[in-house]
């Protein structure tokens, strides 16, 4: 499926995972394209460990409805996280699984790929970037916009400190599609 008119994606896992950042990180690079994003983010009240999402509505109009009705694009990062989601995955919908985290993916009308982003993360150096490495392989399983545009958007998101590993982890998720 390639980003049409509208879609909706959901970022979900549990806090700690930076599902935040990576929302605004790629509704910004939505929004450089010329697309319209409202953007809307739910956490429960522990800092770690408790279930987080970030969801985005996007449109090349303004939106009619700020929030998420019917996923078109679904990334799982924590198995704890996929009971937020259901009955809301659009037919034909993609969904990316942290292979590990996600041992066993929700199954339905839906394709599922499940890859090593965790892994992938620990590659780099850093587990912290495993919501990064998952942008890159969504936004290159999903067409959902252009890497140079995401790399624009996480050097402007991104403290300076940790752009570079962050811009490399991003690409790493691209490539993991892409080889």
């Amino acid at each position: 499926m390639s980003a049409g008119n509208g879609y909706e994606i959901r970022l979900s896992g549990t806090g700690g995972q930076g599902l935040g950042l990576s929302g605004k990180m790629l509704a910004a690079a939505l929004s450089s394209e010329g697309m319209h994003v409202a953007q809307s983010q739910s956490y429960e009240p522990t800092s770690r460990g408790g279930m987080s999402r970030s969801d985005l509505v996007v449109s090349r109009e303004t939106a009619d409805y700020p929030l998420a009705t019917g996923l078109d694009y679904l990334l799982i990062l924590d198995k704890r996280a996929m009971s937020i989601s259901e009955g809301m995955i659009n037919k034909d919908a993609l969904v990316l699984v942290d292979e590990e985290l996600v041992p066993e993916p929700p199954s339905g009308e839906f394709r599922v790929h499940s890859l090593p982003l965790s892994k992938t993360a620990i590659s780099l150096g850093n587990l912290r970037v495993t919501n990064v490495v998952s942008l890159g392989a969504l936004i290159a399983l999903g067409d959902i916009c252009d890497l140079q545009t995401m790399e624009a958007a996480i050097r402007r998101n991104t403290p300076a400190k940790y752009a570079q590993m962050n811009l490399d982890a991003v690409r790493a998720g691209f490539e993991l599609v892409n080889n």
